[in-house]
């Protein structure tokens, strides 16, 4: 598998690795690579995926769909309707 970031004009590189780190991240892949970099018996196997499956039950009991921050969810859904507000009353001349 890979994974390509195409680095936009005058990106820096610090951002675009930022954005080749969150991707990869959000694949599984640095979780991955780290799994099979020892090796795991197959009833520690069994319990893991076992711990992940209640895990991933309670989160959906809860109505928890992963996400981290919900206080900076609010905090960006009111600077984009106050932006949204800003840009209907700008007067033209």
């Amino acid at each position: 598998m890979a994974i390509r970031v195409l680095v936009k004009n005058n990106e820096p590189l610090e951002k675009t690795l930022r954005r080749l780190r969150k991707i990869c991240n959000n694949e599984g892949v640095t979780r991955d690579l780290k799994r099979s970099s020892f090796y795991e018996k197959p009833s520690e196997r069994r319990r893991r995926k076992e711990r992940e499956r209640i895990k991933n039950l309670r989160k959906a009991e809860r109505g928890d769909k992963g996400k981290k921050g919900k206080k900076k969810d609010k905090e960006k859904e009111a600077k984009d309707k106050e932006r949204k507000e800003r840009r209907e009353f700008v007067p033209r001349s």
